[in-house]
């Protein structure tokens, strides 16, 4: 539950948690895999380095050379087998090759049922934003319906804000849908 001073305090809040909620969810896209080199897919990998769980990007300088690969330069020569085997055992289904610099990641195109399969779950996780955006939008309605009742704003206002907080609920779910249909199409599209 907001709880707020001022609807325009409220309505604050409400924009601040639904912005990060479309933030979460690009982030969240950015993790799927489309066919296409991105360094952001490997952004959730850590690698166990000298007993310290590290991102690949503070082990290396991350690059993408072509389209279908994704070439990494560790600093330090002996981490190289150390980021393979954290690759190697990802749920990212990748097999990266070395020759002991570099390691250079292939990505395999995908097959036309992973498509589908990785839009499904996109579309999961685009219905938990939303949802996300929807309870935001309950709990500042409720925070202004409770400064109403303790007559800290007028009906009038009590109406514009939540006419206000209408907009702004439909702003971020609209980010939400284009996000979406913006992957979709580099998902289904054909290399």
């Amino acid at each position: 539950m907001t709880t707020a001073a001022t609807t325009k305090e409220a309505l604050a809040q409400a924009r601040t948690r639904m912005e990060k909620a479309v933030d979460d969810y690009r982030k969240e896209l950015s993790g799927l895999r489309t066919g296409r080199a991105n360094v952001s897919l490997l952004d959730h990998i850590r690698v166990d380095y000298h007993g310290t769980p590290m991102p690949i990007n503070q082990l290396g300088t991350l690059g993408v050379p072509d389209p279908l690969s994704i070439l990494i330069s560790p600093w330090d020569p002996a981490a190289v087998a150390l980021i393979d085997k954290a690759i190697r055992t990802s749920d990212l289904g990748l097999n990266p090759s070395s020759d002991g610099k570099v390691l250079r990641v292939p990505i395999p195109a995908l097959t036309e049922e992973r498509r589908k399969d990785l839009v499904k779950h996109m579309h999961k996780v685009l219905e938990n934003h939303r949802t996300a955006v929807r309870n935001i939008r309950r709990d500042t309605k409720e925070a202004v319906e409770k400064l109403e009742k303790e007559k800290k704003i007028s009906e009038d206002e009590r109406k514009r804000s939540l006419d206000e907080l209408e907009k702004i609920s439909h702003q971020e779910s609209k980010k939400l849908d284009d996000l979406s249909a913006a992957k979709e199409k580099e998902i289904l599209e054909l290399k």
